[in-house]
């Protein structure tokens, strides 16, 4: 759609998508997390392994009081608040440019998948103090994926369409 000027620059940010859709899609994520958290927290015992598909996936109850992969674990609790006041300023620098139609229909996606997904883990760490992860892939014995939960694989696939997102609309184009 050409612009003001007839320039075909214009794509399609800001088409018909209402924002509050992003924002319920979010907040979906959110529900899924928690409720997912929720019944592997009632349902397993702290360390407790099921086997999925043997050599390859389990469900393990863990707590990561860090962030990814347990970065910053031992800390000493300060990064409960600084990813806590990260994930916060995040979300809301996303959900500020999606009220204002700054990103297009696949950024408005991966901004609602890492809204949700990082204000998931937020809830876990006001609460619990830890974030719970549950989902854990692996090689046989040989080889092991730190653990993670829904929030994170949210997080990591909004990552994911805002790469994608960059080489469809390059910076300044």
């Amino acid at each position: 759609m050409p612009d003001v000027a007839g320039n075909s620059a214009v794509t399609e940010r800001g088409t018909g998508q209402g924002s509050l859709v992003w924002f319920a899609l979010a907040v979906a994520i959110v529900v899924l997390d928690q409720l997912t958290k929720t019944w592997f927290n009632t349902e397993f015992r702290f360390g407790e392994v099921r086997e999925v598909i043997p050599g390859f996936f389990n469900f393990t109850l863990l707590y990561n009081p860090g962030a990814a992969f347990s970065f910053l674990a031992d800390a000493g609790g300060w990064q409960k608040y600084f990813f806590t006041a990260l994930a916060f300023g995040v979300s809301g620098w996303l959900g500020w440019n999606i009220i204002k139609k700054r990103f297009s229909a696949l950024m408005n996606l991966a901004a609602a998948f890492i809204m949700g997904g990082a204000i998931g883990n937020v809830i876990d760490r006001m609460i619990h103090g830890h974030v719970i992860d549950f989902i854990q892939l692996h090689y046989y014995q040989s080889w092991y994926y730190p653990a993670f939960n829904l929030a994170d694989s949210f997080i990591c696939v909004g990552a994911v369409l805002m790469v994608i997102d960059s080489f469809r609309h390059p910076a300044g184009q």
